[in-house]
């Protein structure tokens, strides 16, 4: 009995403190500064870190440094301009040639399958996963990476669970209670503030330190929000700062749970399976949404899938033929206390969870842009590409042109086509070089 009483007075307390110093305060969407003490001492610690690293490894650093310029220099050429040494008028075999050295390239490092693994960093932040090769530098640096395991799980993943649990638990009851109401502004005002509240509580769950900017550019109502995707916990960045509808595919188990009893308390566009595939029903629920000014603002991440922060990838155009106004919103994840990305391919979610809740913060930007909607004579094509690059220059973030499903598929034939018919009009006499030369 002793022992229960001990156990059953430690869980209390544990529950006190994290009620009183966490709970109620994220709640209210205020802070005690115990997390900018916190990010303080972790900042100097990094710091320290780093220089006993710099001094240990002095040589080994600047080899690495300047090795992370690029493994290859690559000749951007277009193919007309790269072959023109190489050939003469008609087909030639040392063709071959410059295709060949195309192909090795992509091998050696290419731009696409490097932004679905993390981001490398420049100096270690005393986590395991980014030095896999950890070679010991001194006796101090060893003691205070040991001294961070243990406060990482056995102080701050209880923690963080705890509160994770307490959130996603306030959310479904919380949702499913406001749903029973008859719709009214009273309902929507109660479901604006349990998703407010539960998400704030999350992201206290993974010590999450966000920096908003330009507020008065925040999406309004009847619009659209559209911003780089990193990670599922994107929705909670921005959840955090104003409520939006959220547009996703029907899940099973725990996020099948959590999407039933959102959908109850706030209009979320949620899709099978099947209708995934026919775009213009899609297309034809997101305008009858957006028509309604009354409804909250829509929330789409149009690459289609997780990139690493480092870059933009293609956005689909779907999101962009509906009409409407559309909001940017560029979201930078510092890597220096804990990598955001979910590489899906190699980690499931539970696993994912576990990486960031024993990471030492999430901290992260986020920039609202003006407003952009699609000018005159502007395709639905152009104007994502226009609406990705000013996410790319606001972010600091490289913007490509391909596809985020690379991730999974392979490259489309038809750009396998295109380089062959410039090749072939190359060939005929139809491409720009033969056409110079006639």
């Amino acid at each position: 009995m002793e022992g229960a009483e001990l156990v059953g007075k430690i869980l209390f307390t544990w529950l006190t403190l994290v009620l009183g110093l966490i709970l109620l305060p994220s709640a209210f969407g205020v802070s005690l500064g115990i997390s900018e003490v916190y990010m303080k001492i972790l900042v100097k610690t990094l710091e320290w870190a780093t220089l006993r690293i710099e001094k240990g490894v002095q040589k080994e650093s600047v080899l690495k440094n300047s090795a992370s310029v690029g493994i290859i220099q690559r000749d951007k050429s277009p193919m007309e301009k790269g072959l023109a040494g190489l050939r003469g008028r008609d087909f030639e075999l040392s063709d071959a040639f410059y295709f060949s050295k195309k192909g090795l390239e992509a091998i050696v490092e290419d731009e696409v399958t490097q932004r679905f693994s993390s981001e490398e960093l420049v100096s270690w932040n005393l986590l395991t996963r980014t030095n896999i090769n950890f070679q010991y530098i001194s006796l101090r640096l060893t003691m205070v990476w040991v001294l961070g395991v243990i406060i990482r799980y056995c102080v701050l993943l209880p923690l963080r669970v705890t509160l994770a649990f307490i959130g996603i638990s306030l959310l479904v009851i919380g949702t499913t209670l406001v749903g029973q109401l008859p719709d009214s502004s009273l309902k929507n005002w109660l479901s604006e503030l349990v998703h407010l509240t539960c998400c704030r509580i999350c992201v206290r769950a993974l010590s999450g330190t966000i920096h908003y900017h330009n507020r008065q550019y925040k999406p309004q109502k009847g619009g659209i929000c559209v911003a780089n995707h990193t990670s599922p916990i994107d929705v909670l960045i921005l959840t955090t700062d104003g409520c939006y509808a959220m547009v996703g595919q029907v899940h099973g188990g725990l996020m099948g749970i959590i999407q039933r009893a959102m959908v109850k308390a706030c209009p979320h566009v949620w899709f099978e399976r099947s209708e995934m595939k026919d775009r213009h029903l899609v297309t034809k629920r997101l305008r009858e949404h957006i028509a309604d000014k009354k409804k909250l603002p829509i929330l789409i991440f149009p690459e289609g899938t997780c990139i690493n922060n480092t870059s933009v990838m293609m956005f689909k155009k779907g999101s962009f033929e509906i009409g409407g106004t559309i909001y940017p919103v560029a979201i930078k994840y510092n890597p220096q206390f804990g990598d955001a990305f979910w590489n899906s391919s190699k980690y499931n979610m539970v696993s994912y969870l576990l990486r960031m809740m024993t990471s030492w913060a999430i901290v992260c930007d986020v920039w609202y842009m003006p407003p952009m909607t699609r000018e005159e004579g502007e395709d639905a094509v152009q104007f994502a590409n226009r609406v990705k690059s000013a996410i790319a220059r606001q972010g600091g973030l490289t913007e490509l042109p391909w596809d985020g499903g690379l991730k999974r598929d392979k490259v489309k034939n038809t750009f396998k086509e295109e380089q062959q018919k410039n090749y072939s009009k190359m060939i005929v006499g139809n491409g720009s070089l033969n056409s110079e030369s006639d």
